[in-house]
């Protein structure tokens, strides 16, 4: 809110350069803004009383987006990639998965590791668990399980994520 949108009995007021002016009524700082050329602005809704300060709206929206830009580029997003397997997967195919699920887990990525079943393999659901657990096997220096191998629907899903 800025300027004749503040509607509060009572602001707290804090100057262009950062100092404290005090408690005052909302047209009182909104005149003391105006006479400086500048806008006054809302800062803190919640407070009691609400704290407003005289800035240029302009410029403190400005910023404001800026800071936004900022950490949203500092922030690191995780990618959650998927390898697929099935029950009658042969021991290389296996390892190539292997290789290419540590490729994914170096790179900070987590691991939705899937096993389907067609026809009449959903009678073999132990072999689909063998196979899961044997993929683990040969990632446990550099995974760990977040959710265990579980059925959903016709497939068998275990997440991994690298290991801290």
């Amino acid at each position: 809110m800025i300027n004749e949108q503040i509607r509060d009995k009572e602001v707290r007021l804090i100057g262009a350069n950062g100092e404290q002016i005090g408690v005052m009524s909302s047209k009182e700082a909104y005149f003391k803004a105006k006479d400086a050329g500048l806008d006054l602005v809302k800062i803190s809704p919640n407070a009691k009383p609400p704290v407003c300060k005289i800035v240029d709206y302009g410029k403190y929206r400005y910023e404001q987006t800026r800071k936004a830009k900022e950490a949203k580029k500092k922030q690191k997003t995780v990618e959650t990639k998927e390898i697929r397997l099935s029950p009658n997967i042969d021991t290389n195919d296996l390892n190539t998965k292997v290789n290419q699920t540590k490729k994914f887990l170096q790179k900070g990525n987590k691991i939705k590791v899937s096993l389907r079943f067609r026809g009449r393999e959903m009678a073999h659901k132990d072999v689909g668990r063998e196979i899961l657990n044997s993929f683990y096997e040969q990632l446990k220096d550099v995974a760990v399980v977040d959710k265990p191998a579980k059925m959903e629907g016709r497939s068998m899903v275990m997440f991994l994520s690298a290991t801290k």
